[in-house]
């Protein structure tokens, strides 16, 4: 019933926020009022399913500057536990998930992008979006795994958000999320209640890579997520 009660609310909340969102974009343009309502949305969802955010290392990230932000992604519940950040950025997210009934409307109203892994060419066309989006001073964030994984370890990443990091050179925020992989692994339906740890790291500064050591890059920032991720489980 627990399981049951939290998906029927977050089915409701997800279209009554979906539709603030989608009229906020009407008031603020640039996107920012409705990443604010998504950050009430994932509050209420966290709340209800009684699951508690602790953040550490918050004062690395300056808000004066844009960034790309990457965590590992364990959970669905990875995406309100993020939004509880209070930060501004845009979601670099599957294009499966802007076809979702309001909830994808909503996530395009807000400025998020869509990536089609499908096809070489969109998946280009998004990163070229989101350097767009980077150069006009707004952060986003993107899941380097590209999907969650089903075993509760870091799975390989993917080199698409490397490639947008060397080509806008601005810094990526290694971000290590703890516990969302006990609460709701991926393809189980049971959801459970607890506690959930946001590690922020020291921005590694991308400005001394380019698309020939990206590779480099990627593995800096794995680095630095596997092995806190790993202290974390033996902690």
């Amino acid at each position: 019933m627990y399981t049951v009660f939290i998906i029927s609310w977050t089915v409701l909340s997800t279209v009554f926020f979906g539709i603030m969102v989608i009229a906020a974009s009407f008031v603020s343009r640039n996107g920012d009022l409705s990443h604010k309502i998504a950050g009430i949305w994932a509050r209420t969802i966290l709340f209800v399913s009684r699951i508690r955010v602790k953040i550490r290392g918050l004062s690395k990230i300056d808000p004066s500057r844009s960034y790309i932000y990457m965590p590992n992604h364990q959970s669905l519940f990875d995406i309100p536990v993020l939004l509880s950040l209070r930060v501004q950025f845009r979601w670099l997210a599957k294009v499966e998930l802007f076809r979702i009934p309001i909830f994808g409307q909503a996530m395009k109203h807000a400025g998020y992008v869509s990536i089609d892994r499908s096809n070489r060419k969109s998946a280009f066309e998004s990163l070229r979006k989101a350097a767009e989006i980077i150069r006009n001073g707004v952060s986003v964030l993107i899941f380097p795994e590209g999907t969650r994984s089903k075993d509760k370890t870091i799975i390989p990443f993917k080199k698409g958000g490397f490639v947008l990091a060397v080509d806008s050179g601005v810094p990526i925020v290694p971000i290590i999320i703890h516990g969302t992989g006990e609460i709701m692994p991926k393809k189980e339906m049971l959801i459970r209640h607890g506690n959930v740890l946001l590690e922020i790291r020291q921005p590694i500064e991308t400005s001394e890579y380019s698309r020939k050591n990206k590779d480099d890059l990627m593995e800096a920032v794995r680095k630095v997520i596997c092995d806190a991720f790993e202290q974390g489980r033996k902690a």
